[in-house]
């Protein structure tokens, strides 16, 4: 089960995540995007805790990797959005890579949104670009 803080965290970096959202498409919305990464950060040190997140990030595989996104971070925050945004993105990607297959399995169980995701053409999409992952039941 989730504690309190953990659930909590979720719920901002959820927001953070429809935060960034907004400011993409509000055509690159610095004010929604600043927002929204500040809630992601501190969401993910909410769920996995100060030591967790500082590990996570600061391991030397991951080095690169977070040096992107908190560059593509900052370069949003000094008014260079639209390359900001594409440097964080990419730093994301090299981050959280790993956790897309549980992401999309813990969203295909919620009612409508797995709905929406076994419609016909996404499934497959879904199917052949991320391997098989199995929640626990």
């Amino acid at each position: 089960m989730l504690t309190d803080t953990q659930k909590i965290g979720a719920v901002i970096t959820g927001v953070g995540i429809f935060f960034t959202f907004l400011g993409i498409v509000f055509l690159f919305d610095r004010g929604f995007l600043t927002f929204g990464n500040i809630l992601f950060i501190c969401g993910i040190f909410l769920v996995i805790g100060v030591q967790q997140a500082f590990a996570f990030f600061f391991q030397k595989k991951r080095a690169i990797a977070t040096f992107f996104f908190f560059l593509g971070v900052l370069l949003i925050l000094f008014k260079f959005t639209f390359i900001g945004l594409f440097i964080e993105f990419f730093g994301f990607l090299n981050l959280f890579a790993n956790f897309i297959p549980v992401v999309l399995a813990f969203l295909r169980r919620i009612p409508y949104i797995g709905e929406l995701l076994n419609m016909g053409c996404i499934k497959q999409f879904i199917d052949r670009t991320s391997p098989d992952y199995c929640l626990p039941e």
